[in-house]
């Protein structure tokens, strides 16, 4: 649990790191996009294909490092008045239909990619498929981070006998 703990709080900084990166690099380019078509009457053709990557990137990296840090959205009014061993069969409940979404993420991501793959995006010069890395990355990392929180939420339970 240790070494998962370890490398999901790496990870996790990292895909932030990704994320604010991607998110800078689409404010300058949606900056630079508009200034060149509205000032110079010059649009680039790259940038709209560029800030639709980075767009995809920021969303993908952001979701996955917010499941790390529980950053997600939770409606848990109805949860907080069970007993702490059914709040947390409900918080593990809602941990694998993460896993769910994050498996079709990936499934989704792979078969894109591939399907994508002999495709390119003429302004950019890249293979299309470059558009679903975001995507399976945050597959597996979102998979992974709910693995940790179902890890260590069981491994915080505390089997108390019925007959106590």
């Amino acid at each position: 649990m240790n070494y998962l703990t370890s490398l999901n709080s790496r990870l996790s900084r990292w895909v932030m790191y990704l994320a604010c990166l991607s998110l800078v690099g689409l404010l300058i380019f949606v900056i630079y996009g508009v200034v060149m078509r509205y000032v110079f009457n010059n649009a680039p053709p790259y940038v709209e294909q560029l800030a639709l990557l980075l767009v995809i990137s920021v969303a993908m990296f952001g979701a996955s490092a917010g499941v790390r840090d529980s950053g997600h959205i939770g409606l848990d009014s109805l949860v907080n008045l069970l007993t702490p061993q059914k709040q947390a069969i409900c918080k593990i409940f809602v941990y694998l239909l993460s896993i769910l979404f994050a498996l079709a993420l990936f499934v989704g991501g792979i078969d894109m990619a591939i399907s994508t793959y002999g495709n390119s995006i003429p302004t950019l010069g890249f293979t299309e498929s470059i558009r679903y890395v975001p995507v399976i990355s945050a597959g597996i990392l979102i998979t992974l981070f709910c693995i940790e929180h179902i890890l260590s939420i069981v491994l915080s339970l505390k089997v108390v006998p019925s007959w106590h």
